[in-house]
């Protein structure tokens, strides 16, 4: 703003000095000019007076550089000429000044030559003996006089260049100051010009307006951030140059970076080939996803276009922790897999044997050992689907109807229940401890306590023993079942509550069992929101402890 107030004070300055002396130069070309005039009528009389008195004698005697004097005969042959020869002159009658002295006694004219760039008045008067006397005197043309006082002008305008830019400079600086010293928070308390009133005053309610408009966008910016940085799921926002707009925290933990990735290109955040790709498809406005596992995870990614009025601004990339899901699936495949082939076995077993039966291929002194035998695989299917129905349950979460249960009570039913199966594997069992009552469903507690205990039976040594504890500590109910059995291998204990899952195939006849007791046994545990640990050493024996 300085600059241009500083060069159009320059630039005026100069249009004032020009036109200044455009006009003072043609006050003196009009001033010389009459003062050229009056001065040749007063010399024409003279000399008129002067050639009355002494005739052509006062030629001789008459000199002058600047006045030029010319006898003409009142035929308009030149008489004498005080400047050329006058026998050598062309004949005056034409001339106007001629004309007019001899028809009135008085004549004036000017005549410009372009030749000698010279403009040259005449004055003319008619002698009492007929003839004319004229004078005359050259002046300069406008242009002329002006190339005449070209270096006067020159260093005129030099020393006026000189003060204005000095004084415009000063000038400009003296006028910016106001507006440089304006306090931009508190506009209408400046001290500066009347005129600015108004433009301070629309100024002080736009920035009025911008700041109303900043704050909402400040808050809804909060709120977008509050918002995305609770969710569980990864959101990142990038702008049509592949730019991070917004990120939330579980999308900067599953990164690895921090705030300053904001502003940057995706590229730095992420270098995946597969991600990349993802991400120019979407921008071309394909949907597209991607699976992938990171710190051990599974995460399945979502990219979406962003567009406005057609227009492509950027991509919105959402991710799901499916960990647990993929988990899932797998198991519930795994568990398909698995229901088949533990139905298919018990099945072909009791169709084999009714097969033989109908065809009578089998001895009579042997039927009965095949009636028993379809007996126990029919008996090893309703268990198999009745813990199947049960899992079924349990997944589904369903609420059931729950009542004040003693652990201590269905300990010893089951117990009981156990009694024929640790006599056959000469295993004895014990409950011990005191009445531990909690809310729950009895039918599911008794299947925990019954399938612990049974699997310490069947996993126990001839001779061995299983020991059953329940305590009350504070508010926490335990249930400890205790065995000196064959052991579990380290790397299979984290296993060992899946469905189907046996750390020895091979002896799985041998134990029976429909192979999902176990997870019967957590899942009914989480039902009741309980806590399972495992302590066992192989050889030594294994000890489940529930906390409910």
């Amino acid at each position: 703003m300085t600059t241009k107030i500083f060069r159009s004070i320059i630039i005026s300055s100069m249009v004032v000095l020009i036109a200044s002396l455009f006009v003072a130069s043609s006050f003196i070309y009009t001033y010389f000019n009459k003062s050229q005039a009056t001065r040749l009528k007063d010399e024409l009389s003279i000399v008129a007076v002067n050639v009355e008195k002494y005739g052509d004698e006062y030629f001789d005697s008459f000199k002058s550089s600047v006045f030029r004097l010319t006898l003409i005969a009142h035929d308009g042959v030149v008489l004498y000429d005080s400047q050329a020869n006058a026998s050598e002159m062309e004949n005056h009658l034409d001339r106007q000044e001629i004309d007019q002295a001899l028809k009135t006694g008085k004549g004036s004219s000017a005549r410009y030559s372009e030749t000698l760039g010279k403009k040259t008045f005449y004055e003319a008067t008619l002698l009492e003996n007929g003839n004319v006397l004229r004078i005359a005197i050259d002046q300069l043309t406008v242009t002329a006089l002006l190339v005449t006082m070209t270096p006067a002008v020159f260093v005129v305008v030099i020393i006026a260049l000189v003060l204005a830019l000095v004084m415009a400079n000063k000038m400009a600086k003296k006028i910016v100051k106001p507006l440089n010293d304006l306090d931009v928070e508190n506009l209408l308390e400046n001290n500066t010009y009347d005129e600015l009133a108004p433009m301070l005053n629309k100024i002080n309610r736009q920035n009025r307006k911008i700041n109303n408009q900043i704050q909402k966008l400040n808050q809804k910016s909060a709120e977008f951030k509050q918002i995305t940085d609770a969710m569980n799921e990864g959101l990142v926002l990038l702008n049509k140059d592949g730019v991070v707009v917004s990120i939330n925290d579980a999308a900067k933990k599953l990164f690895g970076v921090d705030d300053s990735s904001v502003g940057r290109d995706f590229l730095t955040v992420d270098r995946s080939l597969e991600m990349s790709s993802a991400i120019n498809k979407a921008m071309e406005g394909k949907h597209s996803e991607l699976r992938e596992e990171r710190n051990g995870n599974e995460y399945q990614f979502i990219f979406n276009r962003i567009e406005s009025e057609g227009n492509t601004e950027g991509v919105v990339i959402l991710f799901f922790d499916i960990t647990e899901k993929a988990f899932a699936e797998r198991n519930r495949k795994e568990f398909t897999a698995n229901v088949s082939h533990e139905l298919k076995t018990p099945l072909q077993s009791i169709i084999g044997s009714a097969e033989l039966l109908e065809n009578d291929l089998v001895k009579p002194e042997d039927t009965k050992k095949f009636v028993d035998n379809i007996k126990k695989e029919a008996t090893r299917l309703v268990s198999l689907i009745n813990d199947i129905i049960d899992l079924s349950q349990l997944d589904e979460n369903s609420e059931l109807n729950k009542e004040t249960v003693d652990l201590y009570s269905v300990t010893k039913e089951v117990v009981e229940a156990l009694a024929v199966l640790s006599e056959q594997k000469e295993v004895e069992i014990e409950v011990v401890g005191e009445s531990c009552k909690i809310k729950g469903v009895r039918r599911y507690l008794y299947e925990i306590i019954y399938n612990l205990c049974d699997n310490a039976i069947r996993y126990s040594k001839k001779g061995g023993k299983v020991i059953v504890r329940l305590q009350n500590k504070g508010e926490n109910k335990i249930l400890e079942v205790k065995d000196n059995g064959i052991g579990i291998a380290a790397e299979h204990q984290s296993r060992i509550f899946e469905r189907f899952y046996r750390v020895d195939k091979s002896h799985s006849k041998e134990t029976g069992g429909t192979g999902l007791g176990l997870s019967i046994v957590k899942n009914a545990v989480a039902y009741h929101g309980g806590k399972i640990n495992i302590d066992s050493k192989v050889g030594k024996g294994t000890t489940i402890t529930i906390t409910f």
